[in-house]
């Protein structure tokens, strides 16, 4: 089993993934269980001195002002885990919460909470041991971190909530003892430093954008698919045409797509018809796509940079003995960044659609229409494009940005709020419905090169062409398409679809 080491810095997308995805397992530094020890002394060495601290010797938000006994400490971390459990709907899925605990542990490695290291160490062993808190996915407003989730999350520390084991939802409690597990008594300032971060929608982003990437990858691999069965020109993806107007993504699509189509004998067949130019979801799929991939490339930035920060509140320094009250809580760089992934991925879907329409209208493609023989008796790919729509339709919609609105909480004390896990869940809804509108892309694709039967297609169209047909056959007559769909988004789930093309061609950017 792979083990990935978290410390002050360094997590990357590849790392989230494989907690989430493969099963790896975590531990911490050496450094890092340092630095979690020297702020823990700190925050011993205050409550002994009577020091002022807001959530250690305080109430919370518009409760700061409310000092707690020392006898109540305890107390505090336990009320706060109970009383922002708030959350409602659905769970969360596994992967999803496992990469919600590994980003929870990375904020910790960092040195700068004040929790304990045998409170960290007991959220390391929930995870390696497969104890998923079970988390309602509605209830954060994405400022003082993601407070409702996870406090459900932190619930199961001591004993509470409940959980998923081997594949059983039990209690909190059952889940420990069945795992070996004691359950932990919270000490001063754990309670708040548990559910303070931006974890939740930092988690969610993370693994949306991570899929993002490499759909947006399967996008031109699509794209290009359709441009050579519609007769299309290659003169589009000509560099030269992007050198005078160098935005990074589009020169990168347009060089994917040159790449993709290299040596096609279908393009080549008719580069002297009379045509003057593509539509333009065939000539501007490079600004298109490219316009998209310079959004997700922003996108990972912030997200990376939020998995490798610390966001507590307070602030331990231990370095220098001291704590100070911040913001670094509030969601909004998640927030916005989450928003532009949900225009991004919808824009990459909105053209796929516009593509699936072209291959499947015969007045626009020169095929048969709906791309089946015995039209009327067979509808073919009619209604796929139908499903399309309804995707694309439907995240417009989504599309809307969550991070614009605010609604003061706390008795005002908390006045504005980021709604960033509601743009992280928007964009991970976006993101799967944007995988079945390209499966569908690539399935009308493949059925049209069927008819090429004398020529062959680009390089990496082919790759991609023959990886298609070992899972789904050619269309000779109407079957369930749902099962065809599902079985493309799996390919390109599972990232099988590109390294196949890439075997071929090379990377892709």
């Amino acid at each position: 089993m792979k083990e990935i080491r978290l410390g002050l810095d360094g997590m990357s997308f590849d790392d989230l993934a494989a907690i989430a995805r493969d099963g790896a397992c975590v531990q911490l530094t050496m450094k890092s269980e340092e630095r979690i020890a020297e702020a823990q002394k700190l925050v011993k060495k205050w409550v002994q001195e009577g020091r002022v601290i807001y959530g250690i010797t305080t109430g919370f938000g518009a409760l700061s002002d409310v000092m707690i006994s020392k006898t109540d400490i305890c107390q505090l971390q336990k009320n706060i885990l109970m009383s922002h459990a708030a959350g409602v709907g659905e769970p969360l899925d596994e992967e999803t919460v496992r990469a919600i605990m590994a980003l929870r542990i990375k904020d910790f490695a960092r040195g700068n909470s004040g929790v304990r290291l045998e409170t960290v160490q007991q959220l390391i062993a929930l995870l390696n041991h497969g104890v998923y808190p079970v988390i309602p996915e509605k209830g954060s407003v994405g400022a003082s971190g993601d407070l409702a989730p996870l406090a459900h999350l932190s619930l199961v520390l001591i004993g509470l909530g409940e959980a998923f084991f081997m594949g059983e939802r039990i209690a909190g409690s059952v889940a420990l003892k069945r795992s070996g597990l004691a359950s932990l008594e919270l000490e001063a300032g754990e309670g708040l430093a548990l559910v303070n971060g931006t974890q939740v929608m930092t988690a969610i982003g993370g693994l949306a954008v991570y899929d993002a990437d490499r759909l947006s990858k399967i996008t031109d691999v699509a794209a290009a698919m359709t441009l050579e069965v519609l007769m299309g020109s290659g003169t589009e993806f000509d560099p030269m045409i992007h050198h005078l107007r160098p935005h990074p993504g589009q020169a990168v699509a347009a060089d994917n797509m040159q790449r993709i189509t290299q040596k096609s004998e279908i393009i080549t067949s008719h580069k002297d018809c009379s045509r003057i130019q593509d539509a333009y979801t065939l000539r501007c799929s490079p600004q298109v796509h490219g316009a998209s991939k310079d959004v997700i490339n922003f996108v990972k930035g912030v997200v990376e940079t939020e998995m490798n920060s610390s966001t507590n509140n307070p602030l331990i320094f231990p370095e220098k003995h001291m704590f100070l009250l911040g913001g670094n809580f509030h969601g909004q760089p998640v927030a916005i960044a989450m928003d532009s992934l949900c225009m991004a991925v919808s824009e990459l879907a909105n053209i796929s659609e516009r593509r699936i329409e072209r291959l499947v209208n015969p007045q626009l493609s020169g095929l048969p229409a709906f791309l089946v023989r015995d039209g009327g008796l067979n509808s073919g790919f009619m209604i796929a494009q139908y499903t399309a729509a309804s995707l694309v339709s439907e995240n417009k919609i989504l599309s809307h940005p969550a991070c614009v609105d605010s609604i003061p909480t706390s008795a005002n004390k908390e006045d504005h709020v980021s709604f960033g896990t509601i743009s992280a869940r928007k964009s991970r809804d976006i993101l799967r419905n944007s995988e079945k509108v390209i499966a569908i892309e690539l399935l009308c694709g493949a059925q049209a090169l069927d008819l090429f039967t004398n020529m062959k297609p680009g390089k990496g169209t082919l790759a991609a062409y023959r990886f298609i047909r070992e899972k789904v056959p050619h269309l000779d007559e109407d079957r369930v398409l749902s099962r065809d769909i599902e079985a493309i988004v799996q390919l390109i789930k599972s990232g099988k679809l590109l390294e196949t093309v890439e075997r071929t061609i090379g990377r892709l950017s």
